[in-house]
């Protein structure tokens, strides 16, 4: 099948496809050629490192001293949302130690050292609440809108629905997959749900070659294929003039298209051979612990700097459900994503992408600040009570720490920032209004928020 079903997975046509003219408020076709955003827009292209099962904020973004002090003791309050009841009331401190870093003095974890190295650039968002406490129904809330509905389009979807992409020679929403398999919910998390399937995601695979079949066989390369492809070109078009309309044989058509262009321009975008040894450094592409996940995050930066709209790293296997052997656990996915995470930061600000570039750090829960489990190779069960996120870039205040949590890091209680927040924000930079960017499906009109109450998170604005 080869990298002609790639493409055509993610790129229906690059013309005119035609819609019932009863279908108000759609456009009069699909596309991925840049559009204007009806605002000016802060950012322009966006990263999401989604930190797939719940990073535990009191151990990595949000101290909480009275927790460690009462460390051992009952909560006195209720545990809500618990796991299946697994949750003790039995407080568990954090075993290791906060500091504040650079001149905004926000506070991070030991386990975090190199994104506190960026603290200055970062906005930490640490009021965020699902109200849930599920993998699946808040991850289905952060990327569709809806708590546990599933198959609704993605962010990301609804992006390239809205501003297409300044590459027309790569998908403009690409995945990049782990090596430990697909998060929970698998492919819908990049799904353009009910939105033509132009606009879902892309993805690559977790090792080389992350696209199959990208090159032509050795005894067809060259001038051949080219002689080949044009040939082919002037029967697809005569064939296609004959049968105007018929969408999916225009699509057919456009994904051969796309395939050669890609041949070039993916093969380019993905060889991180390219960069330098000091990019290699800084990404820990010289180290085991960080190389696969440093190779992802310099890859995205590699796609943003040439067009592509929105790019999506995940995690397989839950690597940060710690349910157990919590001071084993943690320190070990904390040190494979620390120093890629910060050194993308760092990339683009210093190419002077940051600036347009939205990037984003977390997951779709937080933990528990009681035990799950007891003895030193206890856990924390899952929280959407209350968690953290950071985000830089695109148009956010650096340096900064947004809301806040109860005392034991329990319930969002300041400030409270739900999925459906983040979303209208997300959209805001990127000169998009949630409540006007509208799809209309089974006569129905069809937001990423569906209109539920959302706010765009001023304060947290550069």
């Amino acid at each position: 099948m080869g990298v002609g079903s790639l493409a055509l997975a993610w790129m229906l046509q690059q013309e005119a496809q035609a819609i019932p003219a009863n279908v108000r408020g759609n456009p009069a076709s699909f596309d991925l050629k840049p559009k204007p955003a009806p605002a000016a827009p802060r950012a322009n292209a966006m990263i999401s490192l989604f930190m797939h099962g719940g990073p535990s904020h009191v151990d990595l973004t949000d101290p909480k001293p009275e927790l460690s002090k009462r460390d051992g003791q009952d909560y006195d309050g209720e545990v809500q949302f618990s796991f299946v009841n697994r949750a003790s009331k039995k407080l568990l401190g954090t075993p290791w130690k906060f500091q504040k870093h650079g001149q905004s003095g926000l506070d991070f974890s030991e386990l975090l050292p190199h994104t506190a190295s960026v603290a200055d650039d970062l906005c930490v968002v640490r009021s965020m609440h699902t109200g849930f406490n599920g993998h699946e129904v808040s991850i289905r809330y952060f990327h569709g809108g809806i708590p546990a509905t599933l198959g609704r389009p993605t962010l990301g979807s609804w992006l390239v629905y809205a501003l297409g992409s300044e590459s027309q020679d790569l998908p403009a929403y690409m995945v990049l997959s782990d090596p430990g398999g697909h998060p929970v919910d698998g492919v819908t998390n990049w799904s353009s749900g009910f939105l033509p399937s132009i606009f879902q995601g892309t993805v690559l695979r977790p090792k080389e070659p992350r696209i199959l079949n990208l090159d032509a066989p050795p005894h067809l390369q060259g001038s051949l294929q080219e002689q080949n492809l044009a040939f082919l070109q002037a029967i697809n078009q005569r064939h296609q003039q004959a049968r105007a309309g018929e969408n999916d044989l225009e699509a057919r058509i456009a994904s051969y298209e796309l395939a050669a262009r890609m041949q070039t321009a993916a093969k380019e975008a993905l060889d991180v051979s390219r960069e330098s040894e000091a990019t290699h450094r800084l990404y820990g592409l010289d180290d085991p612990a960080t190389k696969e996940y440093g190779t992802r995050c310099l890859i995205a930066r590699r796609l943003v700097e040439r067009g592509v709209r929105f790019v999506q790293l995940f995690l397989g296997g839950q690597p940060w459900d710690n349910h157990n052997n919590l001071r084993e656990a943690l320190p070990g996915i904390a040190r494979r994503t620390d120093k890629p995470a910060a050194a993308l930061v760092k990339d683009l600000k210093a190419r002077g992408l940051l600036d347009t570039t939205l990037v984003h750090w977390g997951g779709e829960i937080g933990r528990l600040p009681v035990t799950e489990g007891s003895g030193p190779a206890c856990g924390r069960d899952h929280n959407g009570q209350g968690f953290s996120i950071w985000l830089a870039g695109g148009g956010v205040r650096g340096g900064m720490a947004y809301g806040a949590t109860d005392e034991f890091g329990h319930r969002a209680v300041e400030n409270v920032v739900t999925p459906n927040d983040f979303q209208a924000t997300v959209l805001h930079l990127m000169g998009l209004d949630h409540s006007q960017l509208v799809y209309y499906h089974n006569g129905q009109a069809q937001t990423l928020t569906n209109n539920r109450t959302a706010r765009v998170v001023q304060e947290i604005l550069a």
